[in-house]
């Protein structure tokens, strides 16, 4: 959705203006550009050690890396049908914890041990001088990892992270004692501690990912000025956590269009192709082959209305 189209034409936008930019994601397929790096890193989740693998692919000035671990990969292996998130709308896979855990300390190992080298103004690792821009509350516990572990031993002690929230609705809440899953210390409880009225995945006292990830970010942002607007109006529209995010402050910047995707001149999508100087002439043309296609009355003096957005439960 929103999210997939900003990571693909936000960072392209920032490579172009001179930054050098990586997405770090898991490895949800065999993508097929994306190569093995062979570096391989351990990581502790739950008292566990887990091995993951980076793949990396460069497009568009952007270093792509794709987190392999076994976890990410059995749950939209082949056509299975499965989801991402759940096995169906509004239900939590058991290891969402642990999956999401995983991604959010590979991603603070990925730009220290990548020896990246496609770009040419840019080579090597990239080393401790990042921000990290942390997108929903996959990535909440970043901040939160970032403070606990890495900036005591004095890496990445300068490092700032933004928090962007996409979609408030979805928070990461998870039963209270699951807290001690996370290989987080215990003064860290309180940002995620969270008392709702949901009853799902358990009635009452929870631990919130989101709310973490609001109040461990150096600033929290979103996708536009009026949505941030709205999630600070009040608890219906900032699903309860509203006053946090007052507390904190947010800023809108409104998501942006990637031009180079969405050029009606290049446009492989569109019968006839057009620029500024022939939009009057073809536009009328482009609403009648529409028309056709899904079988309305064919008249280019009937306005046809599109809507861009989510119908939900």
């Amino acid at each position: 959705g929103g999210l997939g189209d900003v990571l693909g034409g936000l960072p392209p936008a920032m490579a172009a203006n001179g930054h050098r930019v990586m997405t770090v994601s898991p490895r949800y397929d065999q993508y097929k550009d994306a190569w093995d790096t062979s570096v391989l890193v351990e990581i502790e989740v739950g008292s566990r050690v887990e091995t993951v693998r980076f793949f990396h692919c460069y497009k568009r000035g952007v270093d792509r890396v794709f987190v392999d671990h076994p976890l990410f990969l059995e749950k939209v292996w082949g056509k299975t049908g499965s989801k991402i998130y759940g096995p169906r709308t509004g239900v939590d896979y058991m290891d969402n914890q642990f999956r999401f855990s995983l991604l959010c300390q590979a991603a603070l190992e990925a730009p220290r041990v990548l020896n990246l080298n496609s770009n040419e103004y840019f080579s090597g690792p990239y080393g401790d001088d990042v921000v990290f821009i942390a997108n929903d509350w996959h990535a909440a516990l970043l901040p939160c990892y970032l403070k606990t572990i890495y900036k005591p031993k004095g890496i990445y002690k300068n490092v700032k992270v933004v928090f962007c929230i996409h979609n408030i609705a979805y928070q990461g809440g998870f039963p209270y004692s699951d807290f001690s899953l996370l290989d987080l210390p215990d003064n860290l409880k309180g940002s995620f501690d969270f008392i709702d009225g949901h009853d799902k995945p358990v009635k009452g006292r929870k631990i919130n990912w989101m709310k973490a990830g609001i109040l461990e970010s150096d600033r929290v942002v979103t996708v536009s000025p009026y949505y941030a607007q709205e999630l600070v109006s009040g608890e219906d529209k900032g699903v309860e956590l509203d006053n946090i995010i007052r507390k904190t402050g947010i800023t809108g910047i409104l998501n942006g269009m990637d031009v180079q995707e969405w050029n009606p001149a290049t446009d492989k999508y569109l019968d006839i192709k057009y620029d500024n100087t022939t939009v009057l002439d073809a536009k009328p043309l482009l609403k009648e082959a529409l028309q056709a296609e899904v079988g309305l009355p064919v008249d280019r003096n009937i306005p046809v209305f599109g809507f861009i957005g989510r119908l939900e439960e």
